[in-house]
């Protein structure tokens, strides 16, 4: 098995933040799952910043934010912009509340901002019964589904109100960031049209879930698309980053930053090639 090189040692404490490329911070917010945790990104921006990723929609969250803010942003080097490379909670939670305390603009491509507008706008009452049917045709039975029902229309809960308006981004797509070009990579099956950001200057890599370093992202198919199928997706769109260098630092939402992007490439490959023998 592939073995990434960590180049940093520890980790930026809650509400702190560390430095892993020239203007490039690292933050880490809690998560109250067994995933414990996300990294959040804040780069330098000219006369002010840019934040990708925004962490879960909690008090705990917005206190960390509040620490940060008083750290870094002011008057004179303000927020400028928020980029969210997804629509799951722990990236788009906060999105809403920061664009609202900040006054700027949420960028994102289009299927993610729908898909967090659908989720955030449905309840359990109108989710339920096609989830019901979606895990009985799966081969739950009864006392299964009504463990898990609890999750259908979930999303609210854990999301501030997503801005009903959005700066989109497509494929390819180039955003300027503190004077560098950062090039947009979108990755499927994890999420339906995730951002990935590649800074050639950097040689820097912001993968968000659709490249780690240690666990394989979650691949899977939602009760809204039954006849999806996400890993082929995935599994493609994995060859969109294979042009990009060996010595790229790939900074993914969990875990820790890493060398070693295409080794990392050939084992989720193969991992999910013995998965399905």
């Amino acid at each position: 098995m592939f073995k990434p090189d960590y180049p940093f040692r520890g980790v930026p404490e809650t509400g702190e933040t560390l430095e892993v490329a020239p203007g490039v911070f690292w933050l880490r917010m809690p998560l109250p799952y067994k995933l414990d945790h996300i990294n959040l990104w804040l780069l330098e921006d000219g006369d002010g910043w840019t934040i990708i990723d925004t962490g879960i929609a909690t008090n705990e969250v917005k206190a960390a934010w509040e620490q940060i803010e008083t750290l870094h942003f002011s008057s004179s080097r303000p927020v400028k912009r928020i980029i969210v490379t997804h629509f799951h909670a722990d990236h788009m939670g906060l999105a809403g509340w920061l664009a609202d305390r900040y006054g700027v603009m949420m960028t994102a491509t289009l299927s993610e901002w729908s898909y967090a507008r659908m989720l955030h706008a449905d309840t359990p009452e109108i989710l339920l019964p096609g989830f019901t049917r979606f895990c009985h045709a799966a081969g739950l039975d009864h006392e299964a589904i009504k463990a898990v029902s609890g999750r259908a229309g979930n999303y609210a809960r854990v999301v501030s109100l997503v801005p009903t308006s959005f700066v989109r981004v497509l494929e390819g797509d180039g955003i300027s960031i503190n004077g560098r070009n950062w090039q947009v990579i979108v990755g499927r099956g994890h999420s339906p049209e995730h951002m990935c950001l590649y800074c050639d200057d950097l040689k820097v890599l912001i993968s968000g879930d659709q490249v780690l370093p240690r666990i394989s992202p979650n691949v899977s198919i939602w009760p809204q698309e039954p006849k999806a199928d996400p890993l082929a997706q995935y599994l493609h769109s994995m060859d969109k980053f294979r042009h990009l260098p060996e010595d790229t630092l790939v900074l993914p939402s969990h875990d820790w930053p890493f060398h070693g992007l295409l080794g990392r490439l050939d084992d989720l490959s193969v991992h999910h090639e013995q998965r399905l023998e």
